[in-house]
C-alpha cells in the first residue's frame, strides 16, 4: 500500500466528521478521511418526491432487527456528507438550560459536565461554516449568543407570513427557522446568483444544485480543494479498530474497499460515523483488553440512546397553501412548558411542503374515508406541514448491539405525554388561526415500520463526563480507555434537549478539533514566560 502512516484518521464524513476534518486541514498535517460511502449521484430524481421518499432511493440498503426480532430499514444514509446531504437544514444552539438538568414528567434529562459557555464559541463558528441565516431576538427560548447570525433569515412566503401574524396576535412569538442555505435573496426571491432558488424540495431531499449547506458542501469539497495533505478515501468501509498488545491506544484501522483489506494507522483516530454507527464500529473491535468492545469498560457503549420523540404532521387546510419553500416558521412557546403543564413539551417547526407522491405512498385507510375522491395532488396543495419534537431521556436500556451479526434496536418510548400535549397545542394554535385544520400523521419523513422518530436526531451512545465508571469520553471526548481515540458526532450528548442536534455535533466537532491541535503542537498556547 502506498503510504498508509497518517497524523490524524477521521472516519466518517458527516457533519462532524467533516468539521473537524476542515478545521485541522490548514495545519499541514497529514490527515485521512474515510468515507464508507460515495458522492451521492446528482440527477433530476434527487428533486423527484416518489424516488426520494416511496422509493427510499438514497436509504441505506440495511436490515436491523428490533428487539421483539421484527425488520427495518434503519433511516441512514451513506454518502460523503453522510446524513446532511437530505436533512432539513434547521440548525439550532441548545438552550443553555438544555445543559442544566431538567425534570420531566417520566424522568430526568441529566446536566453536561460542560455548560452552554463552554460551546457557545464554537456555536457562533458552526454558524459560520454551515451558513445559517436567522435572527436573533425572535425566538424566546434562544441562548445568549456573541453575535448576530452570519446571514439574514429566510423570508416567510405570505401564506407563512399570514400564519406568523396571526400567531402572534394570540400571544406567541413564532420566529424564523435557522436555516443553513445557501440563499441570497432580495424581496423574498432568489437574486439571480443565488445557488438556492427556494424551490419545494428542501428539507429530506438531496439538493441538486448543492443549494443546502450540508457536511460535503460546506466542508469535505472546499477543505480537499484548498490543502493536499487532507485524502478522502470513498467506499470505504471500516471493519474494525485494531489497538496495541496493552490494549491502550488504537493502532490500525481496518478497512475494506473495493473488494480488498486496507490497513491505516495514525497517531490520533477521530470516529464520526453516527451515533449508531460509531457504537457499532466500538462493539465489533472488541479484543482480549476489550472484551465488551473498545472504550467500553463501563459497558456504556451503544446504551442511552436517544432520538426525540418525533411527529410530522400534514394539516389539512380549507383554503389552499401555494407556499413553495414552506420550511421558514418555528415556535418554541411551549419548549420548557405551558401554561397547564409545568414540564417541557418541545418545539413546532415548519416542514417542506408535501408532495402527491408522499401522501399517496403512506396514505393510510382512515385518510381515504375521509376524502375519498380527493386526489393526492390536490391534498398536497391543501397542506401545510410541521415536523413537532419533544425530548427523549437517556434510558440504558435503549440501546444498539449486535446479536451475533445482527444489528439489534432496542428502543422503548418514552416521555410521550410532553409529545402528545404539543401535538394538541398544536391544535389549538391552528385553530385560533381560524386554520381549523384536520391532523394527519405521517410517515415517510421518518420511515416505515420503525419506533416513532425512527434513526432521524440519533445521540447518546457513547456520552461523555468526568467519570469512566458511568461514560465513554472524557470531556475533550477522548476514549477514557485508549490515549488517541477520539469521537465527534452526537454520541456523546448526555441529553438531547428538543432542538434539531446537528449544530451542537458540528460546535463540539470544531471544539475537539480544537484540543487536537492542541494536542499535536498546532496552535497551541505558548508556554508561560514565552
Amino acid at each position: 500500500m502506498p503510504d498508509d502512516r497518517y497524523d490524524v484518521i477521521v472516519i466518517g464524513s458527516g457533519p462532524g466528521g467533516a468539521a473537524l476534518a476542515q478545521k485541522l486541514a490548514p495545519t499541514g498535517k497529514r490527515i485521512l478521511l474515510l468515507e464508507r460511502g460515495d458522492y451521492l449521484p446528482r440527477s433530476p430524481a434527487n428533486w423527484d418526491a416518489q424516488t426520494v421518499f416511496v422509493d427510499g432511493a438514497y436509504q441505506a440498503d440495511e436490515t436491523w432487527y428490533g428487539a421483539d426480532g421484527r425488520t427495518f430499514h434503519p433511516g441512514l444514509h451513506y454518502y460523503v456528507g453522510g446524513n446532511s446531504k437530505v436533512f432539513g437544514a434547521a440548525l439550532f444552539r441548545m438552550r443553555e438550560r438544555d445543559f442544566d438538568e431538567i425534570r420531566h414528567s417520566e424522568g430526568i434529562s441529566p446536566a453536561w459536565p460542560l455548560k452552554y459557555d463552554a460551546f457557545e464559541p464554537y456555536y457562533a463558528e458552526a454558524e459560520r461554516l454551515f451558513h445559517v441565516h436567522g435572527q436573533r431576538g425572535e425566538d424566546p427560548t434562544e441562548p445568549p449568543s456573541s453575535g448576530p447570525f452570519p446571514f439574514p433569515p429566510v423570508s416567510h412566503e405570505p401564506r407563512i407570513q399570514a400564519l406568523s401574524d396571526s400567531l402572534a396576535k394570540e400571544g406567541l412569538r413564532p420566529f424564523h427557522l435557522p436555516l443553513g442555505i445557501l440563499l441570497d435573496e432580495k424581496n423574498g426571491k432568489p437574486t439571480p446568483t443565488s445557488i438556492c432558488i427556494r424551490c419545494d424540495a428542501f428539507d429530506g431531499f438531496p439538493c441538486l444544485l448543492n443549494g443546502k449547506a450540508d457536511a460535503q458542501v460546506v466542508c469535505v469539497d472546499p477543505a480537499l480543494k484548498a490543502h493536499p495533505n487532507l485524502t478522502l478515501l470513498t467506499g470505504a468501509y471500516v471493519t474494525k479498530l485494531e489497538t496495541d498488545v496493552e490494549g491502550r491506544s488504537v493502532a490500525g484501522v481496518h478497512v475494506t474497499r473495493e473488494g480488498r483489506e486496507e490497513r491505516y494507522s495514525a497517531d490520533i483516530v477521530v470516529v464520526a460515523c453516527g451515533a449508531l454507527s460509531s457504537a457499532l464500529l466500538l462493539l465489533r473491535s472488541a479484543n482480549d483488553k476489550h472484551p465488551k468492545g473498545l472504550a467500553n469498560g463501563s459497558d456504556q457503549v451503544g446504551r442511552n440512546y436517544m432520538r426525540h420523540n418525533q411527529s410530522i404532521l400534514m394539516a389539512l387546510m380549507r383554503e389552499p397553501n401555494d407556499t413553495i419553500f414552506q420550511k421558514t416558521l418555528a415556535v418554541s412557546d411551549y419548549y420548557f412548558g405551558s401554561d397547564d403543564w409545568e414540564f417541557p413539551l418541545g418545539l413546532i417547526q415548519m416542514c417542506a411542503t408535501s408532495h402527491g407522491a408522499q401522501i399517496r405512498g403512506e396514505a393510510l385507510p382512515s385518510w381515504l374515508e375521509w376524502f375519498p375522491k380527493t386526489p393526492f395532488e390536490e391534498m398536497a396543495r391543501h397542506s401545510m406541514d410541521f415536523w413537532l419534537s419533544s425530548e427523549d431521556l437517556p434510558r440504558p436500556e435503549n440501546r444498539i448491539f449486535y446479536d451475533g451479526d445482527r444489528v439489534v434496536l432496542d428502543v422503548v418510548e418514552g416521555n410521550m405525554e410532553a409529545h402528545r400535549r404539543l401535538r394538541k397545542k398544536l391544535e389549538q394554535i391552528l385553530n385560533a388561526a381560524n386554520a381549523h385544520p384536520m391532523l394527519l400523521d405521517r410517515s415517510l419523513y421518518l420511515g416505515k415500520g420503525i419506533p416513532i422518530g425512527g434513526t432521524a436526531h440519533q445521540a447518546g451512545t457513547a456520552r461523555f463526563g468526568a467519570d469512566p465508571a458511568t461514560s465513554v469520553l472524557d470531556l475533550d471526548c477522548k476514549a477514557h480507555q485508549l490515549d488517541n481515540l477520539y469521537v465527534a458526532d452526537a454520541s456523546f450528548f448526555p441529553s438531547i434537549g428538543s432542538v434539531n442536534p446537528t449544530l451542537t455535533i458540528i460546535a463540539n466537532a470544531l471544539r475537539v478539533a480544537d484540543k487536537i491541535k492542541e494536542r499535536i503542537g498546532v496552535g497551541a498556547a505558548p508556554p508561560p514566560g514565552a
